[in-house]
C-alpha cells in the first residue's frame, strides 16, 4: 500500500486519504470477500438440500422444454393428472401451459409451484 495520510474532518472525524489505486485494491478485496461468503452460504444451502441443483443434462433439458412446467413436472415424476389433482388446476389447463399455448395466471402458477416445491420464478 502506498503512503496513507491521516486527517481530521472539520467536525473532528478521523479520516484517511489514500491513493486511488489503493482504494481500488481495497474495494476489489471486499468484493472478493463478499463473493466468497455468498459462495460458501450457497454451498451449505445445497448440502442442506435447501437449493436444488441440476446436472448439465437436466439444464439442457430444461432449456429445450416447451415450458419450465413440463420439465419440472416430469422431473418430479408426476403425470399431468396427478399434478392436476394435487394442485386443483384442470389437467387440460396444465396441458395448455406446458405446450406454451397459455401463460397461466399468477395464482395458477403459485399453486403449481407449491405442489412442485418450486418458486413461481422457476415456472416462468
Amino acid at each position: 500500500m502506498n503512503k496513507v495520510q491521516r486527517i481530521k474532518s472539520p467536525s473532528g472525524e478521523d479520516m484517511v486519504v489514500l491513493s486511488a489505486a489503493d482504494y481500488e485494491r481495497l474495494v476489489e478485496a471486499a468484493e472478493d470477500q463478499r463473493d466468497s461468503e455468498i459462495a460458501e452460504r450457497s454451498r451449505k444451502a445445497i448440502e442442506r438440500g435447501e437449493i436444488e441443483t441440476l446436472t448439465s443434462a437436466e439444464a439442457k433439458e430444461l432449456l429445450a422444454a416447451k415450458s419450465p412446467l413440463a420439465f419440472w413436472r416430469k422431473k418430479r415424476g408426476l403425470t399431468q393428472g396427478a399434478l392436476s389433482k394435487a394442485s386443483g388446476i384442470a389437467q387440460g389447463f396444465i396441458s395448455e401451459i406446458e405446450a406454451g399455448n397459455k401463460p397461466g395466471t399468477a395464482a395458477t402458477l403459485k399453486k403449481l409451484a407449491a405442489v412442485l416445491k418450486l418458486t413461481v420464478d422457476d415456472l416462468i
